[in-house]
């Protein structure tokens, strides 16, 4: 077993480049599609402020796509680095959808990206909306293959454990490919990507607004933006709710922890608005309660109880002690070099991962004691409190989407975008978005402890067996290396938005463009 430091620093380091990474990826989710829309537009109409509209947005697209694929590729070589037994133990299975997304979905988005900028004097308009469809649909493939991966961690389906080889090995892609948990979480994040990529075409035409630069262009942009963001916002609350009920369904633990419910309620539970979760008394001080919401989202039933976390705890309890008579007899069968699975492992094999959990307190897990499978079972407590306002600030944020983009929507109704306060309050929201996002993956990941994958391998076993000094160099390598891309692409970004859509049009500084020559850009 990994030293525990290695582990956690190799956690760290996983966690810290996939949050830096997830900077990016969702405005290219956004962006994209609202491309292809804002082209669609020019394509119909003829105007070329639709050109103009897209072209613009599109430089900033490509800029956040770079720095994502720079962030993103060495993301994958520390499954072999960092986690190389979680590598050696699930490569068949975890693997193929990353081979796919990067033969299928990247190079496919990568492609028609270079066809994108190059090709609009060189294509018809309707190839070139195609071409940038393509973009669009490439962008959200390679979310949906990466979304599979993860979500394998989180239900592992489709697969089964090997004793002669001791590995995971793929039993049905078809499983992998339409495991539940999978599709909730790819329209899910995609819809979060939506919202994220409506946010910044909304604000950054707020800034333009708020400093009477490009009203035709601003007002246009906004007007996509507020009608997209609507749509996104809600589905990301509607599909929220279906990512619930597979949590409920599959990581009980996980959903106990973000209600911070140490008992099973009667049903149907209610939904903690406001609480404070004490780790002490094990209790919830302070809670305001929603009645029946949580039972409802998680069971979608009203006599379905939530099993609270003691309750799970003792469950577990019991799943190490089976798994223990799984793990014996998996010895035994490896000892005598025998080739018939015995029936004490094919009823125990869903628990080996539980018994695994005891290889944090002592490396001869069948002489377990009852306070080490005690202590085991309680180890399956992600950190409660972290979980549960992690939960709540997203929820809030999303919620707060909602009427954000409403407002937005109405005032564009009523040609009435122009309001100050309106706009401050558009350029300010710029961040939230990614904010939910990042709390988003929070609520994922981190839920899943102690797992790896979740009820098959725990986390502490996965990590590579290597120094400490390895992992501490190579991680502020990251960050010092991500933070600089960060800073490079914040700075281009702000660069191109500072100039406008001006320099579009033979390069013209913006401020030395006349109101005339913008209205004239306009019609």
């Amino acid at each position: 077993m990994p030293p525990i430091d290695v582990v956690e620093l190799s956690r760290l380091q996983f966690a810290l480049t996939a949050l830096y990474h997830f900077l990016f990826v969702p405005l290219t989710l956004g962006l994209s599609v609202l491309l292809a829309i804002m082209e669609s537009v020019y394509v119909m109409t003829g105007r070329p402020i639709w050109r103009e509209l897209t072209r613009f947005w599109g430089i900033l697209f490509g800029i956040n796509f770079a720095m994502g694929v720079a962030t993103g590729i060495t993301m994958e070589f520390q499954f072999g680095t960092n986690w190389a037994y979680y590598a050696h133990y699930v490569g068949d299975i975890f693997g193929a959808p990353l081979a796919i997304e990067g033969l299928m979905a990247f190079f496919l988005e990568a492609t028609f990206i270079g066809l994108f900028f190059f090709g609009w004097d060189r294509m018809s308009r309707p190839a070139h909306l195609a071409v940038t469809w393509l973009v669009a649909i490439g962008s959200n493939l390679s979310a949906l293959w990466i979304l599979i991966a993860n979500a394998w961690m989180q239900y592992p389906v489709g697969a089964r454990f090997n004793p002669a080889t001791m590995r995971m090995e793929l039993t049905s892609f078809y499983d992998v490919l339409f495991n539940p948990v999978a599709q909730a979480k790819f329209v899910h994040t995609v819809s979060a990507g939506y919202v994220t990529g409506s946010m910044f075409v909304l604000s950054v035409s707020a800034y333009y607004l708020l400093n009477r630069r490009h009203r035709g262009f601003a007002l246009r942009s906004m007007t996509v933006a507020a009608s997209f963001g609507l749509a996104s916002a809600l589905s990301v609350v509607v599909l929220g709710v279906d990512s619930g009920y597979m949590i409920d369904q599959n990581q009980k633990m996980k959903m106990a922890a973000i209600e911070a419910m140490w008992n099973t309620e009667p049903p149907p539970a209610s939904f903690t608005l406001f609480g404070v979760p004490d780790l002490k008394s094990e209790t919830t001080r302070f809670a305001i309660r929603i009645p029946w919401v949580m039972g409802l989202i998680g069971t979608r039933s009203l006599d379905e109880p939530i099993p609270g976390i003691h309750q799970l705890v003792a469950a577990n309890e019991q799943r190490i002690r089976n798994g223990l008579i799984g793990y014996k007899a998996l010895a035994q069968l490896r000892a005598a070099q025998a080739t018939e699975v015995p029936a004490q492992l094919r009823s125990a094999v869903g628990d080996l991962g539980y018994a695994l959990l005891l290889k944090r307190f002592r490396p001869d897990i069948e002489n377990a004691t009852d306070a080490e499978i005690r202590m085991a079972a309680k180890s399956t407590i992600p950190d409660v409190p972290v979980l549960f306002w992690v939960f709540r600030f997203m929820v809030g944020f999303g919620f707060y989407f909602i009427l954000l983009f409403a407002l937005a929507f109405y005032l564009s109704c009523r040609r009435d975008l122009e309001r100050r306060w309106f706009l401050w309050l558009a350029l300010l929201s710029l961040p939230l978005p990614w904010l939910a996002a990042e709390f988003g993956w929070v609520v994922a990941e981190y839920g899943r402890q102690p797992w790896i994958i979740d009820g098959v391998l725990p986390t502490f076993l996965a990590a590579s067996t290597v120094p400490a000094a390895n992992v501490w160099f190579s991680l502020a390598g990251f960050v010092l290396f991500y933070s600089a891309l960060a800073i490079v692409e914040l700075y281009l970004i702000v660069k191109y938005i500072r100039l406008g859509p001006g320099f579009l049009a033979g390069g013209a500084a913006p401020a030395l463009a006349g109101r005339g020559q913008e209205l004239r850009r306009v019609r």
